[in-house]
């Protein structure tokens, strides 16, 4: 039986028929008793299924709201559910709208107006039901169609998008928003998810098309739009409406719980009344124009909540929660207890199983010997695979049916004969809901900042070092116009880049704040700064390449293949595994179970689930009757690490223990015997198991954690111990994915980018410093028994804010701590907060690393602004360690007297609530410290010095010539398969090649799509970019062609060996390679070159200066000439 049968089920049951029966009257009352978890949607989509009602569900608030379309849309996959959320970013919080809440908003009254027959189902709460919403024949009236081949006048549609409230703009991230580009005209409209592509031929509509406003390309050809303008903007008291008028008569409205939404709406209207008498009275008018209550009044933009009832009284409802008879007597739904028809549910909800096996096992086992069906419910196939594995592995004969989708709440139907349970609620995990996602501008925006150059920044370019970027200039070359980009040098001296040299400077980024050294022209500090760096990063990188090489010829041992107790293990684990989870486990058990050590690195960031694998590693070594020592910084991280281990490996019956200085000399005495005799399988412990006097009985494997913070002695010790055993290191910085390339060869690196699926998003608000707001905050952690961190950077006034703390909440505990305390006192602090000794601990930013308490689920961090972006984010991360709810405010003062930096920095934080992709573009310094981390601390000296981009440059080029030399037996067969040698080859020509400034007139825009361009590495990268800009700014002009020519030669002559093409005034000058010395003139594709070019049709000379090996010709007046020249010589020589 599938999902489609169990949807049958619920559709063919007496009680649905029962149900659809008593709807029939136009103001039917119909309580469903005893209804459970999802079963509710079940019930909703079984009418659905055979009826045309179009159904309102209102839920309590937007999270119940959200989880409700989540189970409907999974259960009825190929219906749309309608979502219909509030105007507002933060519910009774009236200062700012979402731009994607309006957007949904204007869809569902667009799919609403557009449904040929009923049918519908729209999911929404108390908040946004109240809102007014634009009359029907006026939306209808104010909303533009459009179709292919339709003539339109521009001008026209142009006055009329500013009219409908669109802004202009060079391009188009969020609703409200249009661009022109020659005969491009790009509209996001209110109605639709994706933006429009309107392409014109005259003053014909050629074709229309659906775009992704992130990557600014075409999604889909559309024979038809509509155009809705902002339902929130531009509308008078006479030309608005509820939902309500929108609706078919035949319409259900389903409540969660009546009684909860009138005083929700009553709520919501009291907050607005105050927010408006604010506004009325506030001093500073101007600073209130922005306020979306600006110039309305309440009428405009809410229903009273008496009117509300009203209405919804008109039409059928069903309640899912009883109503008691003090409800009856105040809501007027239901005048008397016999106009509502109840229909009896015997439903049960999911049981608690503390991800045991075994009791779920029994359960399942007890309800299939009562006929009943077992259904497990989950998204991820993998899931019901360890479920069948488990099951297998146990014995027990269970029949199941799979249903491979997400469900909120697990729930046993008694009368229908079914068991409906899902994985969240088996492993105790956050279920978290998929929602539509919104686009917005400083997403898109600052996704690109990373790369952007804006004039002002600081560039490293290679050869002459750190200048300022200043802007494009068109530059005249023996009359054929050139682009360059122009950089200012100390005493303002200029250098012009050619485009075609773009790869050779990059955006200088060190350090948050850090100010470089501009660099004069043609002096030698640069060249000497290079070379110094270059045999400093030699030196590292040979010695790591030395220890990998000798690692791979050691003897080590080779662990077994997994059973069926790791497959149980990795099952229970609290949340999903992310794709990169998943690789690096599987990276760790495959080195195990090879014959020489393992030596493999994890980098994640904060609570990415490093510790897992760390777990996983371990309890494999176990099983294989080996021992374990795991190696961290600090006694805290020991005694934490020692709860983790103990608690995931719990059941496995697995002996975990620990060393630190908690323990008494006799308790150590115990432990380092019981060690030695093999009675401890996982060991936990600070420097102290670097002790001569701990012996292991056979260890297996080593786990260091945070390896940057053990010093150069302890590192010895390390590799004395680790000679023959698995090693694995977990360190939280992140290091940088290119940079992981680059070391390939020299340690086996995992990266883990993703954050977990379901880790629940930090809710991130700024707020001002204000007494009533901190009070609100403490108590509501406190009272549903959490604790707070209160990070106040300044040691100086932390027992003043102490003080205060305790005078705002007296009944709370409160303890401070701060990085000049001694270290015992500080871990003692600590370690109370982890055992819940006391509610709230005011610190300096000495949290930013490394404790997880996962009962500590809000954090307020006071003056905010004073933060880097990257030390927010590590702190934010101590928070949402567990499946609570966690919140983040940010203390700051208000936002106007902000510099425009930190009003960013603390937006995009707001922005980016989740972890993961978003989060890393702003993290940097993130990315400098891994670097530092990963190769020694006074790396970052010379990051600060050069840039990290240019660091990484030099960093590559510096173990390609240590491949070629020192270690050329070790990577015998990668230079054997090689066949290039040249890594640059610069382009020097009066050909006419640029991006016309009439094609793309945005300046940072034509930049962008050059240094994308000089990125590009093969044909097929290349055919997608000219499509990609053909699609946004039209048909190709001929100089881009001459620009992608260019490209392609670029690419052929390194693999030929020129590094350098001069093709002016009619003659090509290709270099062959510098360096005489180069392993190209020791390979096989030197003489051939040479025999070719003595046999080609195209006459050439060969000339040489000084060092330099000069091939010649002449009458060459293309790109393409050169091309054609270039490919006859790889075919013969590579082919």
């Amino acid at each position: 039986m599938d999902l489609q049968q169990l949807l049958f089920l619920f559709r063919d049951d007496a009680r649905t028929q029962e149900l659809l029966q008593h709807l029939q009257p136009s103001q039917a009352r119909v309580l469903l008793r005893g209804t459970i978890g999802s079963s509710v949607n079940f019930i909703a989509a079984s009418v659905f299924l055979q009826s045309d009602f179009t159904q309102v569900i209102i839920a309590n608030d937007a999270e119940d709201a959200q989880y409700i379309q989540n189970d409907l849309q999974n259960l009825l996959e190929k219906k749309e559910i309608l979502y219909l959320p509030a105007s507002y970013k933060k519910a009774y919080s009236f200062s700012e709208q979402n731009n994607h809440h309006i957007l949904l908003r204007a869809q569902t009254l667009n799919a609403l107006l557009n449904a040929k027959k009923g049918g519908e189902i729209i999911v929404t709460f108390p908040d946004a039901l109240q809102e007014l919403l634009v009359r029907k024949e006026k939306l209808i009236e104010n909303t533009l169609f459009l179709k292919t081949g339709e003539k339109i006048n521009v001008d026209f549609m142009l006055d009329l998008l500013i009219e409908y409230g669109f802004n202009r703009t060079d391009f188009v991230y969020e609703p409200g928003e249009f661009s022109i580009r020659g005969g491009i005209i790009d509209v996001f409209s209110f109605g639709n998810e994706l933006p429009y592509r309107i392409e014109l031929f005259d003053d014909e509509v050629e074709s229309l098309r659906t775009f992704d406003p992130e990557t600014q390309l075409s999604e889909r050809k559309i024979s038809e739009l509509t155009i809705i303008p902002n339902i929130n903007a531009h509308f008078t008291q006479e030309t608005l409406a509820t939902l309500f008028e929108f609706l078919p008569d035949k319409t259900v409205l389903w409540f969660r719980d009546y009684a909860f939404f009138k005083e929700l709406i009553e709520k919501q209207y009291d907050k607005a009344l105050e927010e408006f008498e604010r506004i009325n009275n506030s001093s500073n008018k101007k600073k209130e124009t922005e306020h979306p209550f600006f110039g309305k009044t309440l009428n405009q933009l809410f229903i009273a909540p008496d009117d509300l009832i009203k209405e919804l009284e008109k039409h059928r409802i069903v309640l899912t929660s009883p109503l008691t008879p003090l409800q009856m007597e105040r809501g007027s739904l239901v005048k008397d207890e016999t106009g509502v028809r109840l229909i009896h549910y015997n439903q049960q909800p999911q049981p608690s199983f503390g991800r045991n096996f075994d009791l779920l096992i029994q359960d399942l086992q007890q309800h299939q010997k009562n006929h009943f069906q077992n259904f497990l419910f989950a998204e991820n196939p993998r899931q019901i695979e360890r479920f069948q594995h488990i099951f297998a592995d146990k014995k027990a004969e269970i029949k199941f049916h799979p249903c491979y989708i997400d469900l909120a709440q697990g729930f046993i139907d008694k009368d229908l004969q079914i068991v409906c349970y899902t994985d969240h609620q088996i492993f105790d995990r956050y279920h978290k809901y998929k929602t539509k996602a919104g686009f917005n501008r400083t997403k898109a925006i600052s996704i690109r900042q990373l790369k952007d150059l804006n004039p002002g920044d600081y560039v490293t370019h290679i050869d002459h070092g750190v200048g300022t970027f200043s802007g494009l200039e068109k530059i005249t070359v023996n009359g054929q116009t050139q682009e360059m980009v122009r950089l200012i040098y100390k005493d303002q001296d200029l250098l012009y880049v050619n485009i075609n040299s773009l790869h050779k400077i990059s955006k200088y980024t060190g350090k948050e704040g850090h100010v470089p050294k501009i660099n004069k022209l043609g002096s030698d500090a640069w060249t000497n700064l290079k070379n110094k760096t270059k045999s400093k990063v030699k030196d590292i990188a040979a010695e790591l390449i030395k220890l990998y090489a000798q690692r791979k010829v050691a003897p080590g041992f080779a662990f077994h293949k997994d059973t069926y107790l790791q497959d149980e293990l990795e099952a229970s684990f609290m949340y999903e595994d992310t794709p990169d989870q998943i690789k690096a486990t599987a990276d760790v058990k495959a080195d195990m179970e090879k014959p020489h050590p393992m030596d493999r690195l994890i980098c994640g960031d904060v609570g990415f689930g490093k510790t897992e694998i760390a777990i996983r590693a371990a309890y494999k070594a176990v099983t294989d009757r080996k021992q374990v020592a795991i190696l961290v910084p600090t006694t805290i991280l020991a005694w934490q690490h020692f709860k983790t281990f103990s608690a995931r490996l719990k059941e496995q019956g697995v002996v975990v223990d620990f060393l630190n200085r908690f323990k008494s000399a006799k308790e150590k005495k115990e432990t380092l015997e019981k060690t030695k005799e093999g009675k401890i399988d996982i060991l936990i412990g600070t420097h102290a198991l670097l002790n001569k006097e701990l012996l292991f009985k056979d260890l297996g494997l080593l786990v260091i954690d945070e390896e940057q913070k053990f010093g150069v002695s302890a590192k010895e010790k390390l590799r004395h111990l680790s000679a023959n055993v698995d090693t694995l290191t977990l360190t939280a910085t992140p290091i940088p994915r290119t940079l992981k390339f680059s070391l390939m060869g020299a340690r086996d690196l995992s990266n883990i980018m993703t954050p977990p699926t379901n880790r629940i998003p930090i809710t991130t608000e700024v707020q001002v410093f204000d007494m009533k707001t901190i009070k609100e905050i403490i108590e509501f952690e406190v009272y549903r028994g959490g604790q707070v961190y209160f990070v106040h950077n300044r040691v100086k006034d932390l027992i003043e804010m102490e003080v205060m703390l305790r005078r705002l909440v007296p009944d709370v505990t409160i303890k401070s701590a701060h990085g000049q305390l001694e270290g015992d006192q500080l871990e003692d602090i600590m370690l109370q907060f982890i055992n819940g000794e006391f509610d709230v601990l005011l610190s300096t930013n000495i949290v930013e690393s490394g404790l997880d308490i996962p009962n500590a689920n809000t954090i307020i961090i006071n003056n905010a602004h004073h933060f880097g972006l990257s030390d927010l984010h590590q702190l934010r991360g101590r928070v949402g360690r567990s499946n609570k709810k966690a919140f983040c405010y940010l203390l700051a003062p208000p936002k106007s007297t902000l510099t425009d930096e930190a009003r960013k920095r603390l937006q995009t934080l707001e922005e980016f609530s989740d972890l993961g992709s978003g989060f890393q573009i702003a993290l940097r310094d993130m990315d400098i410290r891994g670097a530092g981390n990963l190769l020694g601390g006074e790396q970052s000296g010379f990051i600060a010095d050069i840039g990290f981009e240019m660091y990484h440059k030099i960093l590559d080029e510096a173990i390609q010539e240590l491949k070629y030399t020192d270690f050329k037996d070790v990577f015998k067969e990668q230079i054997e398969e090689q066949k290039q040698f040249v890594y640059d080859c610069t382009i020097d020509t009066d050909v006419e090649m640029l991006i016309p400034l009439e094609y793309v007139q945005n300046t940072e825009e034509r930049l962008r799509l050059y240094t994308e361009l000089d990125e590009i590495q093969n044909e097929e990268s290349l055919q997608k970019f000219a499509k990609k800009i053909e699609d946004r700014f039209g048909k190709l002009p001929k100089q881009i062609n001459e620009l992608f020519d260019g490209l392609r030669i670029r690419w052929i002559a390194k693999k030929i060996g020129f590094e350098r093409i001069i093709l002016k005034s009619g003659k090509l000058r290709c270099y062959f390679l510098d360096n005489p010395k180069s392993p190209y003139y020791d390979s096989p594709y030197f003489p051939r070159v040479m025999a070719h070019i003595q046999n080609a049709k195209k006459k050439c000379v060969m000339k040489q200066s000084g060092n330099s090996l000069i091939l010649v010709y002449d009458n060459i007046k293309t790109m393409h000439e050169t091309e054609v020249i270039f490919k006859e010589i790889d075919e013969k020589v590579f082919a």
